[in-house]
């Protein structure tokens, strides 16, 4: 049962009668673990504990970083370097001490993902990179359990609940991976900061609806926002019954390498591609030297705004109608903003003919942090 203090707290519910203390109890017996506790983490950890969700779970393996504050609520600038899961957990336990949450300090793989799942009623899915979102697919499919899914890019976000029942999964709604580099990070295309808040927002209502059973999921709908239009639309998501995981005939049994799955090692950011680096320490002995390197930006214009190491600018956009424009004889450096769109150029340089070119390791950020401190990092 409830305590003075529990049902003083969760008064405002005990007074709808679609939750009242039958559905505040259901509430405080639920089992629920975020993967992520970044920007979908943030609203959907703070949400979930108010309305008293008896075990939270956490799984991230991050820090806290400066560029995460602009959208990543459950953090201040005091607490940059601090590992997310044990700042999420200490808030957390501060917004509401009549319940248990639990960090896993640790990155979800196909070798912990079963155990540390098993022990929840609901998964919410709150990752940022592909392998991740397949693997959290894949387990819950096996396990049996709900999927709250929500993901973001720049000025768009989506939402749905995988898994549910006799409803559909993410393959099928993705049965395979975009090439690797082709869907770039929230790190090299931006994000507006309030987009996380309102997709996970949304992934908290599903969670609770789901264990209140109440209303109506978005089961085998997937919820579109475009935050710029403030518009939501709506897609139909069928079951496929020759989904390889939940369909009538399965042929994943087992959870996989998920990394080689979507051609990815390690962070989604690095680009599969074999191509040659030079570091910021080499590239500025060779330009004190005095040899002839033509520096290539491929960023957007806008970003050469932030910060600037000159040369000649071609964004990436734009770069298979304009690479005529270049010497296939030169010796050519190419940079962005990490690394990631230089490597794409870098690759279709090649493929064109050039022989002398290479990326600048770490891009511009790491020569800002290597060679020159005046140039802003973003």
């Amino acid at each position: 049962m409830l305590c003075h203090e529990e049902i003083l707290r969760y008064s405002r519910h005990l007074i709808l009668p679609e939750v009242a203390l039958e559905g505040q109890l259901k509430l405080k017996a639920a089992r629920v673990v975020l993967v992520g506790a970044g920007g979908l983490g943030s609203p959907l950890g703070l949400y979930l504990a108010a309305v008293g969700v008896g075990r939270i779970g956490l799984i991230d393996s991050d820090e806290v970083d400066l560029p995460n504050l602009q959208r990543q609520v459950m953090f201040e600038t005091g607490e940059i370097g601090h590992p997310k899961c044990d700042v999420s957990r200490d808030r957390l336990r501060a917004l509401n001490p009549e319940i248990e949450i639990v960090a896993h300090k640790t990155h979800l793989t196909n070798r912990n993902a079963l155990d540390l799942l098993s022990g929840y009623d609901i998964i919410v899915d709150g990752s940022d990179n592909f392998p991740t979102r397949y693997l959290v697919n894949d387990a819950c499919v096996l396990l049996r359990k709900p999927n709250v899914y929500g993901s973001v890019f720049r000025f768009e976000g989506q939402a749905t609940v995988f898994s549910l029942e006799d409803g559909p999964c993410y393959r099928c709604l993705y049965p395979e991976p975009p090439p690797p580099g082709l869907a770039p990070s929230c790190s090299e295309s931006g994000i507006l900061g309030v987009l996380p808040g309102i997709i996970g927002t949304i992934q908290a209502n599903e969670t609770i609806k789901i264990i209140l059973g109440v209303g109506e999921s978005l089961k085998g709908r997937l919820l579109l926002f475009d935050a710029l239009k403030i518009r939501f639309n709506e897609l139909k998501l069928p079951k496929n019954p020759n989904c390889p995981v939940c369909g009538e005939q399965p042929t994943i049994k087992e959870l996989i390498d998920y990394e080689a799955f979507c051609g990815a090692h390690g962070d989604e950011t690095q680009l599969a591609v074999d191509v040659s680096e030079i570091a910021p320490a080499e590239l500025k002995s060779k330009l004190e030297a005095g040899e002839n390197i033509l520096l290539l930006d491929v960023r957007e214009p806008y970003e050469s705004q932030i910060s600037n190491l000159g040369g000649r600018k071609i964004p990436l956009g734009e770069f298979a109608t304009r690479i005529h424009e270049l010497e296939p004889t030169r010796e050519i450096v190419v940079y962005c903003r990490t690394g990631v769109r230089s490597a794409t150029a870098v690759d279709l340089l090649r493929n064109a003919g050039f022989r002398k070119v290479w990326k600048l390791k770490g891009g511009i950020n790491a020569w800002a942090a290597e060679i020159d401190s005046d140039i802003p990092r973003y």
